[in-house]
């Protein structure tokens, strides 16, 4: 696959010299380079103009985007969307931050907090632009009626984005135990690589648990919704027209999106294997598809720093990129930050919670919400010597606590890349990792130098006496026995095969000694054992071999299911003209194969079914089951299939077929010539913006995307999700070649503003859909020769 590069014209922007008269703090000018991808080339005379450009071009590329995310980690949505977010904001506050805000800053970095109060410097200066000239504000402002506010570091550092845990899993978990013991639950899930304990402890009355109990967490951590209520009536649809509209850009929905769905790719390789005799390094980190995009891309250029990759707008630095010495990725490493508390109150005070022997008092936070259409509230917020109450049960004298190890210093989603983003060697690097309090992360790195690296990172509790998976009493009995060094961790450093690579699936290895501190639930292997099958297929590998695995659709599910289907004899004649397009299919993925659009809706049936047959009904609420589990089964028809075994099996798959054949011939047509894969009614992307649901027909064409055809799915390397319309997966992309920067190359769709009105809002989506990639050019020289503007930002003499 030769690389295939994105050429735009952007006839709208003007190669220019432009003065920019902010109300900086900047000490000296800086300048900004565009260039025609739309990643802005910053270099500053120093460390603080750095990252307040780097915060105000941010903010003036995502103002909208900064402005939800401000909300959301303020708490303060319910002011302009009334009551029904009332919770979100109970929640929010809930779950803020409150320790020392100086040691959180500079948890990240020796200068964290001068970079973090630069980087919101730079926000509120043109945050304050916008209030002065509000001409400026992007239309969603005008549609909402509402205005930005400005930043403090409380913001940055907030945790609402975050992959925080597994604590909706492990109530669910807890609930199917109630339902069905815990032997039951172990034949079902797919826990390893070690078998964790879920016997609950007789203190816990298992009937007065629900998925209530974490109401205030997950409407904390749900994206954000508009109604056409909320948009100026000038511009509204009507309610009949309108649905719901989620704000994706901030869009973690812990309650709701499938665990397949949520995973990245990344690996590594020596320079033995690679085409220029250096490392490379390719990472395409897998999340929400939306408009604007959840990544941003910079490249960040001062005394000590030369850094360029992507991250999360609204967080100072880059942490997926490179700078001059190596190149690093991340993708989820599992790990268990999460528990639930369940505690018995004191009839006689309810403020109390029973605890080693004796009455404790609560601790109570009260934090006053503006509501719009409605009376300020004034919500109690109770917390545990283990963290937040979520819920308090007065008529049974129970309470529900959740203790989140990412509530320490350095639990920001990211912010410990500004320590490797000036890492010089493998040495320094795996150091910064060290710092990297959030939930677990997969964190690669290659050098110039030669050297390929793995280190898993993340805040991780060692739990001595239970495994964290069910819901435990807060009576003392169930302690954390305080955080495994991440340094610990498992790591790799130039293994001998020349290559590691990771997709969520367990990659630890079996002689890891710290087995308290893994977690028990990972993604399938599918995408992980594919990456490897490709990178030992081939002595010498090129960038355009990479780009083809970042966008590879192969299903190495298919490879086991369809010699299945061969086997099995049909009388029907639909169901034998449907396996003959199976016949010779190379099981890949592919837009337009009708084979893939075949096998795709049987695979779903396969897993819809055995929900269905395995699952007991009792437990069907709380449990999922994994594609590799139900493979296993099928490949082992004794341990599940009643006798005859192997008919019974074969049974369940004929059923199956014929579900996914009926279900074509319904969706699709008679016709098979009309089920292929890739299209606007079977897998396609279609991005709507955050209101693009709930104004009228003339500004939807404005704020939405077009619909563009897909391939793959949760399963393959080019990770598409298991919806028909692509919701998840990979919109930003990097591979690097550390023999020549420049060669790096990249995606990130849709497009690098979140302005509608910018031509840089959708230009990247069409070629993304298409998986394309566009150069991330380095050297000022290739820059210069790119660039579509340059703008001076002047200090204020």
């Amino acid at each position: 696959m030769k690389p295939i590069y994105i050429v735009l014209g952007l006839a709208l922007i003007v190669s220019c010299t432009q003065t920019s008269e902010n109300e900086s703090g900047l000490l000296n000018d800086v300048e900004v380079i565009r260039d025609k991808w739309g990643i802005n080339h910053i270099y500053a005379q120093n460390e603080h103009d750095l990252f307040y450009a780097q915060g105000y071009q941010a903010a003036k590329d995502r103002l909208f985007q900064f402005e939800i995310w401000r909300r959301q980690a303020t708490g303060t949505v319910a002011e302009i969307l009334g009551e029904r977010e009332l919770k979100r904001d109970i929640g929010t506050r809930l779950f803020k931050f409150r320790g020392d805000m100086d040691e959180e800053l500079q948890h990240y970095h020796p200068n964290g907090k001068a970079i973090i109060e630069a980087y919101v410097e730079g926000v509120n200066a043109y945050v304050r632009e916008t209030l002065s000239n509000p001409d400026l504000l992007p239309v969603e402002f005008k549609l909402l009626d509402i205005k930005p506010g400005l930043w403090t570091p409380e913001v940055v550092i907030s945790r609402h984005q975050g992959l925080l845990g597994n604590i909706n899993e492990e109530l669910r978990t807890t609930l199917a135990v109630g339902a069905i013991g815990p032997e039951e639950v172990h034949k079902l899930a797919w826990f390893h690589p070690q078998k964790p304990l879920l016997d609950i402890d007789s203190a816990i009355d298992q009937s007065l648990l629900s998925m209530d109990i974490l109401e205030l967490y997950n409407a904390y951590r749900r994206p954000v919704s508009f109604l056409p209520e909320d948009i100026d009536p000038a511009y509204r649809n009507t309610p009949q027209q309108a649905l719901l509209s989620e704000a994706g850009f901030n869009e973690f929905d812990p309650a709701s999106v499938s665990p397949a769905d949520i995973g990245s790719n990344n690996w590594i390789l020596r320079g033995n294997l690679t085409e220029s005799g250096a490392p490379y390094m390719a990472n395409d980190p897998h999340r929400t598809i939306a408009v604007p995009s959840l990544r941003y891309m910079a490249h960040l250029v001062a005394p000590g720093w030369n850094v360029i990759g992507g991250g999360e707008p609204e967080i100072p630095g880059i942490s997926i990129g490179h700078n001059e010495y190596g190149a690093w990725g991340l993708t989820v490493f599992r790990t268990d930050g999460e528990d639930l508390y369940v505690y018995d109150l004191n009839p006689a005070n309810l403020n109390q919670y029973w605890h080693k022997g004796s009455w404790v008092e609560m601790s109570r936070i009260t934090e006053k919400i503006k509501v719009k259409d409605a009376e300020e509230y004034s919500a109690d917020l109770f917390y545990t010597l283990h963290g937040p109450v979520t819920y308090i049960d007065s008529v049974n004298f129970k309470a529900y606590a959740v203790r989140c190890a990412w509530m320490e210093p350095g639990g920001a989603p990211y912010l410990a890349s500004l320590r490797m983003d000036q890492a010089e060697s493998w040495e320094e690097f795996r150091n910064a990792c060290n710092y990297s309090n959030i939930p677990g992360e997969n964190m690669i790195w290659a050098d110039k130098a030669g050297n390929i690296g793995w280190q898993a990172v993340g805040i991780a509790p060692l739990r001595r006496n239970f495994s964290g998976m069910v819901a435990v009493p807060g009576d003392g009995r169930y302690e954390w026995d305080g955080y495994l060094p991440i340094i610990e961790k498992p790591n790799t450093f130039n293994p001998a095969e020349g290559h590691f690579s990771t997709a969520n699936q367990n990659v630890t290895p079996g002689d890891y000694q710290h087995w308290d501190a893994i977690a028990f639930s990972w993604s399938d292997p599918y995408r992980g054992d594919r990456v490897k099958e490709v990178l030992n297929s081939q002595e010498k590998f090129t960038m355009e071999d990479m780009m083809k695995l970042q966008t590879d659709y192969t299903s190495l599910p298919s490879r086991t299911l369809i010699p299945m289907l061969k086997n099995l004899k049909f009388e029907d004649k639909e169901a034998i003209a449907a396996t003959s397009y199976l016949s010779d299919w190379d099981g890949v993925l592919r837009p337009n194969s009708i084979a893939a659009g075949i096998y795709v809706r049987w695979e779903d049936h396969i897993k819809e079914l055995a929900k269905d047959r395995f699952v007991p009904p009792a437990a069907q609420p709380y449990l999922g089951l994994q594609l590799a589990r139900i493979i296993q089964w099928l490949e082992e028809p004794e341990k599940m299939f009643p006798e005859p075994h192997l008919e019974n099996r074969d049974n369940f798959l004929r059923e199956a077929f014929a579900l996914a054949l009926e279900d074509l011939k319904t969706n699709l047509g008679e016709d098979p010539d009309n089920w292929q894969y890739g299209q606007s009614a079977y897998k396609h992307s279609e991005i709507f913006h955050a209101l693009g649901k709930v104004v009228n027909d003339s500004l939807q064409e404005v704020l939405n995307l077009p619909t563009m055809p897909r391939g793959g799915n949760s399963y393959t390397p080019g990770a598409s999700g298991s919806n028909y319309r692509q919701t998840h997966g990979a919109t930003f992309r990097i591979i690097v070649d550390t023999n020549d920067w420049d060669e790096a190359v990249g995606a990130n769709s849709p497009g690098q503003s979140g302005n509608p009105d910018s031509p840089l809002y959708r230009n990247l989506y069409e070629t993304w859909a298409r998986d394309q990639f566009f150069p991330i050019y380095y050297t000022r020289e290739k820059i210069i020769e790119h660039a579509i503007s340059k703008d001076i930002m002047k200090a204020k003499n």
